[in-house]
């Protein structure tokens, strides 16, 4: 039974449908075609804004009773009106919230008074360069014990969609991560179960490697070390997603995977590589990302047979440089210099994106897909 505390918690629902129905909504959620779209009584689940209806709001507060110990069950899946789902991170990270919303977890071990990622969040959303390229944040709240964020739900509106997630940057640790040179025995142990000829000599008679050299084995298995960017996952139509991408490593492994993720849908590529280039562009633009080392982030791509959308996503490893040195994102790394590599993986991304050879293709359609900031 959900209790009055809990009743409490819940955002009063004329609030969230007015959250939904501002003014400023347009400037993140901006939409075109090239030719007029035919003119549809039937409404549009992707662009409509959500009902009060009772059903509605009775879907609404069972989705903000979750505990969210795990990702959304599948009754629940089949409860919301579009189709939601964590296609990588931590599982039990994220959860279904309101209408367009999700929760995340705040990161194990960040500190109570200090959340990384809510920090960049709100920094980036003040940023008139990148308020467009991340995922709207709404606040942090405290539920059950645990601190989340509220963010816009990206897969929110789409029917179906292709979505790939992609980790970015050359390398995906933390300097401080790495900064302990003692040799672990648990780590040999991974590294020979991954590749038995991976260590070295010695370090096959000492049994034992530092976490830095595990880490960036890790990194050269796959294409995050040469390239500057990974697939996490790849979810098309109709099929789970697929998530054992470790292998896809050589570019012209890459360059398949991103045909098989577009298809044939030029209309989808030219759409995708442009708003690629647009967060390139901003984030160069922006004075808080030439301070701030980015690791472990991810590029978001969805679309559809109508929108395409690209967003800039987590943050819970993005840091101050100490020392008010700048980086740019592009350099190699070097201890200490706190480069990461995530514009040179993000030249190598809209490179293969645009190269990728798609499968031939009949006849193309009139118009072109919305774009979906």
């Amino acid at each position: 039974m959900l209790t009055e505390e809990f009743w409490a918690q819940v955002a009063v629902p004329s609030k969230e449908e007015e959250r939904w129905r501002s003014k400023d909504e347009g400037a993140l959620f901006k939409r075109w075609r090239r030719t007029p779209a035919p003119v549809d009584s039937t409404p549009n689940t992707a662009t409509s804004t959500p009902s009060a209806q009772p059903s509605e709001l009775l879907k609404f507060l069972a989705i903000n009773a979750l505990e969210l110990s795990a990702p959304a069950s599948d009754a629940l899946l089949k409860s919301r009106s579009s189709e939601w789902f964590q296609l990588a991170g931590h599982p039990g990270s994220l959860a279904p919230a309101g209408p367009g919303t999700v929760w995340k977890r705040r990161a194990a071990g960040d500190h109570p008074s200090h959340n990384p990622e809510r920090d960049t969040y709100e920094a980036l959303a003040a940023c008139p360069h990148m308020r467009g390229v991340i995922p709207r944040y709404y606040r942090e709240l405290e539920y059950g014990g645990e601190r989340f964020i509220e963010l816009q739900d990206l897969l929110h509106g789409f029917r179906d969609p292709h979505v790939m997630d992609i980790k970015m940057g050359t390398r995906t640790f933390l300097e401080d991560e790495v900064s302990n040179a003692h040799a672990r025995g648990d780590l040999y142990e991974k590294m020979v179960r991954l590749d038995p000829n991976a260590p070295t000599e010695t370090e096959h008679l000492a049994r034992a490697v530092t976490k830095l050299r595990y880490m960036q084995f890790r990194e050269e298995r796959s294409s995050s070390a040469e390239q500057g960017f990974r697939i996490e996952a790849v979810k098309l139509p109709g099929q789970p997603p697929l998530t054992d991408l470790q292998n896809v490593r050589e570019p012209h492994q890459l360059a398949a995977t991103v045909a098989r993720f577009l298809g044939k849908d030029e209309r989808a590529r030219r759409a995708i590589a442009a708003r690629l280039r647009e967060i390139r562009d901003q984030f160069e633009r922006s004075d808080f990302f030439k301070t701030h080392e980015i690791v472990g982030s991810s590029i978001f791509i969805i679309y559809d047979d109508e929108r395409v959308g690209a967003w800039l996503i987590d943050f819970a490893k993005t840091r101050r440089i100490p020392g008010g040195a700048y980086v740019n994102h592009r350099a190699p790394w070097q201890q200490g210099n706190h480069e990461e590599g995530f514009l040179y993986g993000l030249d190598r991304l809209i490179h293969t994106i645009e190269t990728a050879k798609l499968p031939a293709q009949g006849e193309e359609a009139a118009t072109e897909p919305d774009v979906l900031r």
